[in-house]
């Protein structure tokens, strides 16, 4: 929709009080209309395009998806509970699949996993109230952490969390420690010092001695840790304690990437603070003239 179209729509959408908004096809060339064919299997309609010899004005309401709800932002749209048949809503994500598996372009497999994942994700609305605006920004905040990390979780898959997933890097660490030499021995040496770290502060932050507990948990089994809220060991799966895998590894390689910036780095600029006499100053003595 575009060019008079598009004005003539704005213009009654703003007098008429026209209940319509015009939004932007995703993507672009065949794989816009790709994602448009999954848009029409998802909410019931028609894919309505020229290539297929059909003309605008051979359209009927029956062509026409549904949903229950669409919620229109800026650079984005929700479609909620289309009203698409299970069964070609399956049948395209199984075409979907089948493409992944005879793609040879990581390019392609990146873009056709992300029309998967619109297809077989769900749509979930959360609502976030307070007595202040001061608490409803601190919920607000705290719920969207929970949607990236989950968000990752979905990408990479999930490990045990409360700094678990560090330590039992130690013995594969150890591993690699002793076929190294030199530089590079020591460089994993302070990486197995590090990622002790997590749990050495959750158990501070908790009041207890953070080096018990660190020997305590390397004796546990994989997936058991030390739940802070409660002072135990627990199965962390079991407790829903969790980290996003793909949290962890960029916690490690950019770590390790500041770490060679600084180790590379000639010089240092800081700011440079004047030291003031610490001593009162005397006051000058009262002579002739004063």
């Amino acid at each position: 929709i575009e060019g008079e179209a598009l004005a003539t729509l704005v213009v009654n959408r703003l007098r008429a009080n026209l209940k319509v908004v015009a939004v932007k096809a995703p993507g672009f060339g065949d794989r816009r209309k790709a994602m448009l064919e999954d848009i029409a299997i998802l909410t019931g309609g028609q894919f309505i395009s020229e290539d297929l010899g059909i003309k605008l004005e051979n359209t009927t309401l029956e062509m026409l998806g549904r949903v229950k709800k669409a919620i229109i932002k800026k650079d984005e749209t929700a479609l909620v509970d289309g009203a698409g048949k299970k069964e070609d809503i399956q049948n395209r994500i199984d075409q979907i699949k089948t493409q992944i598996e005879n793609s040879d372009s990581d390019y392609d497999k990146e873009k056709l996993q992300e029309r998967l994942a619109k297809l077989t994700g769900g749509v979930a609305i959360i609502k976030v109230g307070g007595a202040t605006e001061l608490e409803v920004k601190e919920k607000k905040d705290r719920v969207d952490d929970a949607q990236h990390a989950t968000k990752a979780a979905v990408e990479e898959g999930i490990l045990p969390g409360g700094g678990v997933a560090f330590i039992r890097t130690k013995k594969a660490l150890e591993t690699l420690i002793d076929s190294l030499t030199g530089d590079e021995k020591i460089g994993a040496e302070i990486v197995k010092k590090s990622i002790t770290s997590p749990l050495r502060q959750i158990s501070l932050n908790a009041g207890v001695e953070g080096s018990l507990i660190i020997q305590k948990v390397e004796g546990l089994k994989l997936t058991e840790g030390y739940d802070a809220a409660t002072d135990t060991f627990v199965d962390m799966f079991e407790k829903g304690i969790v980290d996003p895998t793909k949290v962890v590894r960029c916690t490690i390689q950019f770590a390790a990437s500041i770490a060679g910036l600084l180790l590379t780095t000639e010089a240092i600029i800081t700011e440079d603070t004047e030291e003031k006499d610490s001593a009162p100053q005397m006051a000058p003595p009262m002579g002739m003239g004063y």
